[in-house]
């Protein structure tokens, strides 16, 4: 079970920390994944994690501006968001694959569980 948290609202130029929690599995098998989906478009791959946290994928969107991060410990996954932009407006859902992530990182059906989504919304 994924449990997200840490949407809000959110002025453009501002920060927002996501974060997931996992439950059920053991935490460090699980690659990781945030994507988003905002109004009328396709879900969206953001940024991903490996399982030992050594390897993150970026979206070209989210480079420069988000930082991926897990703590194996905490079972945590979190998002830092920084210098939102009104493009960035969406539900943003963590996603977890059972196994090492594969190179379709990008693919949403590679993961095999959901987190129920978060909505971040960013004001101009």
């Amino acid at each position: 079970q994924l449990q997200a948290c840490g949407g809000g609202l959110v002025q453009a130029g501002g920060s927002l920390r996501l974060s997931c929690a996992a439950s059920g599995r053991t935490f460090s098998s699980l690659g990781m994944g945030w994507f988003r989906q905002a109004p009328g478009k396709e879900r969206e791959i953001v940024s991903a994690i490996s399982r030992s946290g050594a390897m993150t994928y970026y979206a070209e969107s989210a480079k420069g501006r988000f930082t991926i991060s897990r703590d194996n410990a905490e079972n945590t996954v979190h998002l830092e968001m920084n210098r939102l932009i009104p493009e960035d407006t969406a539900v943003y859902y963590c996603a977890a694959r059972n196994r090492r992530l594969p190179a379709n990182i990008q693919d949403d059906q590679v993961y095999d569980y959901w987190g129920q989504g978060t909505q971040v919304t960013v004001s101009s």
